[in-house]
């Protein structure tokens, strides 16, 4: 088989599955719509697999097939095929996706369990993975396009699953209309660079963009590749379109998961790796996505430092990490930025998992002042997280730390105002590891609160049922379970296959690419790059062991700064709260600041929601009611109906009124004669 044919079965297996699921959702009881959504995904997997050792047998000059089906539409000159492109980079992005979204399908198989709307969940799910796939998948802009939006569909009804509440489906509201945006640039650009080059296929667009737009670019390249990013950074979390990401924790927790690890917010930092030929003709281009991926890390993480609900925190830890892989692949980091792709979306679903184990033993608590003490009660859970704390603040061995620093690394190499960039790197790897380890004091350590009691002698917490107060019936919260008895990973062995599987990629991920040491990633990468006008900077020996040594020093002081300010203080018995808030009366400018998220909704309310909303009041009490209604369209409407009016009353239906008015034109049309005469 090969690769492409291999792709192509990836591509339907999850289409299937949702489509299955979809139409049979009355008919699935017990796990079975959970067994069938994680096997259709896991058998996409092993396709996956099978492509991956089909292209391995060929040599590398011909790791670049194009497949296509049909030819999609003809119009205006421009042929665009039902096609996909199979290479190395987009086989990297499906092992990913298909690797990491199975793990976290055969993990929702015991946490949504209980849920009233469990087949549902997993027909979303799988038209997730497939929506990403296409995009990953796309050989041309306009496949690309219909995936991105494929996959802005499929995150509006996942984060909004849980439709009762109205967080929900507001949260689900304000990502879609974000990337909305995001998907209006994408497709300017794409126009634009259409009106140019002529054709809409990767490859063509690639072989003549230097013909195209000469050797530096030109005005038209730049706009295009602004317009595009918009795209990549609303999709991506990038400033200032990130406001949706952490709204998006109302769905349930494999939502996050899959969302920040392998699928949607990884999108932007592919489409840039694969645009690579065109951004390096556009310095601008660069220079735009390097400084706005430099100022999402550490905005990001000075939030992250403040946030009380656990899952936001991680939210606002993938955002910083999404900001490491835009600025790397932007700067020619191109290896690297895929590397920490691949082992950020192990940890990072990994820790998401383990967040949701707590939260389901907390009866969907997400708030961190209200845990405590449950390191001796969730022991496998407390395990994951550390494991997860450690790779995502990048301490050696663990996989986060050799592809971090990596990307700083390549873009120290460079010199220059790269210098600025390359500490930024370093203040938002010491942020990460501050606010990932104040979680894990703050969950794990401690007294144990009630729900960690509970857990410790056998039990399991459950919260008060919520009666109607009229009816006294049990009413659906739209939390999604009536309790965590089989959501907790330490009693759902679906739930430890999952994170234990994600504990050892966490761990063992970086052998895909210690530098200078062992770089198959890299290796198997080169063809995907090979177009690329400069050749991927490759950093210095020096410069590689500065930087591990410096990430390893970063990444153990942040942690210890979280101990002396959470970690200690609850050893020694001390609430968790009271010692926050002396930090918080010590930098009370920061602190409101960063809780209140830099004030980006309130300027996004301040300079688009409300004009737009005044604009459309004024509109309809303007031109709405005065032109529309009362004016033009209105006095013509008005002129219309009084003149079938009095067509209507002499089309009676009666033959002497019809007589009357044939001898009546008879005689006006005889006495014009006369005069006329």
């Amino acid at each position: 088989m090969s690769p492409a044919e291999a792709a192509w079965i990836v591509l339907v297996l999850p289409l299937i599955g949702s489509i299955v699921l979809g139409l049979g959702f009355k008919r699935w009881s017990g796990i079975g719509a959970g067994v069938v959504g994680t096997a259709s995904v896991g058998l996409a997997f092993v396709f996956t697999l099978v492509s991956l050792v089909s292209m391995l047998g060929r040599e590398e000059g011909q790791r670049q097939i194009a497949s296509s089906l049909y030819d999609y539409v003809k119009v205006g000159g421009v042929d665009v095929r039902m096609e996909i492109l199979v290479d190395p980079l987009s086989l990297v992005m499906l092992l990913v996706v298909t690797g990491v979204s199975t793990l976290i399908h055969l993990y929702s198989v015991a946490y949504m369990r209980g849920d009233q709307g469990y087949t549902r969940f997993f027909s979303y799910l799988n038209f997730f993975v497939f929506s990403m796939l296409v995009l990953v998948l796309a050989g041309n802009f306009v496949i690309l396009i219909v995936g991105w939006g494929l996959v802005g569909a499929a995150s509006y009804m996942l984060i909004s699953f849980w439709y009762r509440r109205g967080t929900a489906t507001t949260a689900g509201i304000k990502a879609f209309v974000i990337n909305v945006v995001g998907d209006i640039g994408l497709v300017l650009g794409v126009i634009l660079l259409l009106r140019h080059t002529g054709t809409v296929d990767f490859l063509e667009t690639f072989a003549t963009a230097k013909e195209t737009f000469g050797e530096s670019g030109d005005g038209s390249l730049t706009a295009g590749l602004l317009l595009v990013m918009v795209g990549a950074f609303a999709k991506s979390a990038q400033i200032p379109l990130h406001t949706w990401l952490p709204d998006a924790m109302e769905g349930p927790t494999p939502v996050s998961s899959l969302i920040h690890a392998a699928t949607m917010v990884t999108a932007g930092v592919y489409l840039l790796a694969r645009l690579h030929p065109l951004m390096e003709l556009s310095q601008t281009a660069q220079t735009v996505g390097m400084v706005i991926g430099a100022l999402t890390l550490l905005v990001a993480g000075t939030i992250g430092l403040v946030q009380t609900d656990l899952k936001r925190v991680i939210a606002y830890s993938t955002m910083s990490q999404i900001g490491y892989m835009i600025m790397g692949v932007s700067a020619g980091a191109y290896f690297a930025s895929m590397f920490h792709l691949a082992t950020h979306a192990f940890f990072k679903a990994l820790l998401f998992m383990a967040a949701g184990s707590v939260i389901a033993a907390m009866a969907s608590e997400q708030n961190l002042d209200k845990m405590g003490g449950f390191k001796k009660a969730m022991p496998f859970t407390y395990g994951a997280f550390v494991i997860g704390g450690l790779a995502l603040a990048g301490i050696p061995p663990f996989s986060g730390f050799f592809s971090k620093d990596e990307i700083l690394a390549v873009i120290g190499e460079q010199g220059g105002a790269y210098w600025l960039l390359y500490v930024a790197g370093y203040v938002g790897a010491f942020l990460t590891a501050v606010y990932t380890w104040r979680m894990i004091f703050r969950a794990f350590w401690g007294p144990p609160v009630e729900q960690a009691k509970e857990l410790e002698g056998g039990h399991l917490y459950h919260a008060p049922d919520h009666r109607n107060p009229a009816t006294g019936e049990l009413e659906d919260t739209g939390v999604g379970f009536p309790g965590p008895e089989h959501h907790i990973a330490e009693r759902a062995p679906a739930m430890k296959m999952a994170m234990g599987a994600l504990a050892l990629l966490a761990i063992f991920g970086g052998l895909l690419g210690i530098p200078k040491v062992l770089t198959p990633l890299e290796h198997f990468l080169e063809p995907s790059f090979e177009s690329a006008l400069h050749h991927p900077v490759h950093p210095g020996g020096g410069l590689i062991v500065v930087g591990l040594v410096l990430g390893t020093i970063v990444g153990v002081a942040g942690i210890y700064v979280a101990y002396l300010i959470w970690g200690k203080p609850l050893q020694q018995g001390e609430a968790a709260t009271v010692n926050s808030s002396r930090w918080q009366e010590r930098f009370a400018p920061l602190h409101k600041l960063f809780l209140n998220k830099w004030y980006f909704d309130e300027l996004i309310d301040l300079v688009i929601v409300r004009p737009v909303r005044w604009l459309g009041r004024f509109a309809h009490d303007t031109f709405e009611r005065l032109i529309i209604g009362g004016g033009i369209v209105g006095g013509t409407t008005g002129a219309v109906r009084g003149a079938s009016a009095v067509v209507r009353r002499l089309q009676g239906g009666y033959m002497r009124t019809y007589s009357a008015m044939v001898l009546t034109g008879l005689a006006v049309l005889l006495v014009s004669f006369l005069i006329a005469s």
